[in-house]
């Protein structure tokens, strides 16, 4: 065994534990930290194939964005964690019938193969970028799925803030609504008051008392 296939190994177990703990963590903050370690070691499975391009990308998008993102939401959320997670054990069956169905078609496709795909030539093999080729690929072919995706992750970025936002009792901050409705009567009120008024007699004794 090479040191490649012992990598492969290492990163799969690994992002099957971190998969797992995903969804049977009880604390929300511990499982999108686990969701990150798995993000890492699914960027390590594409630096083993020579995609360098997306490995990073997982990296600095997913890791260095979306899951950090997740994970001040998840804490500005103030989620309680009193509640047992009954509904874990309740979907528990359907969740793993769907799984094993899942693995074992995995597993038929990677034993059958693929025998209709030929492999190229080698007197005709050209060293084509990744970036080059999925680049073109993305913005010609795959076009709109980009746009509605790009659509669809600005949705969630303004769910995320609408989330979060708390109206706070002591801001003093003013509803534009408000000032614009106001009129002159709500800020002046004119109150009647006599032009002149009687000066308030003095008592020259007091005074001279309060003086000694």
């Amino acid at each position: 065994m090479d040191y490649q296939t012992g990598f492969f190994y290492l990163f799969s177990a690994v992002m099957l534990f971190a998969a797992y703990r995903v969804i049977t963590a009880s604390n929300p903050v511990h499982a999108v930290l686990y969701l990150m370690l798995a993000f890492s070691q699914a960027s390590g499975l594409w630096l083993l194939l020579k995609a360098e391009f997306l490995g990073l990308t997982l990296v600095l998008v997913y890791l260095g964005a979306v899951m950090v993102l997740f994970l001040f939401v998840v804490m500005m959320l103030d989620i309680k964690l009193d509640g047992d997670r009954w509904g874990f054990w309740q979907n528990f069956p359907l969740a793993a019938t769907l799984g094993a169905l899942v693995a074992v078609e995995l597993i038929a496709v990677l034993w059958i193969g693929f025998p209709k795909v030929v492999a190229p030539v080698a007197a005709q093999a050209v060293e084509i970028s990744n970036t080059k080729a999925l680049g073109t690929l993305m913005y010609t072919q795959y076009l709109y799925p980009v746009e509605i995706a790009a659509v669809i992750l600005l949705v969630a970025m303004f769910a995320a803030i609408a989330l979060t936002l708390r109206q706070r009792k002591d801001s003093k901050a003013i509803d534009p609504g408000i000032q614009v409705r106001v009129r002159a009567a709500d800020r002046l009120v004119v109150v009647p008051m006599a032009a002149t008024q009687k000066s308030a007699s003095v008592d020259p004794v007091a005074t001279e008392e309060g003086k000694a």
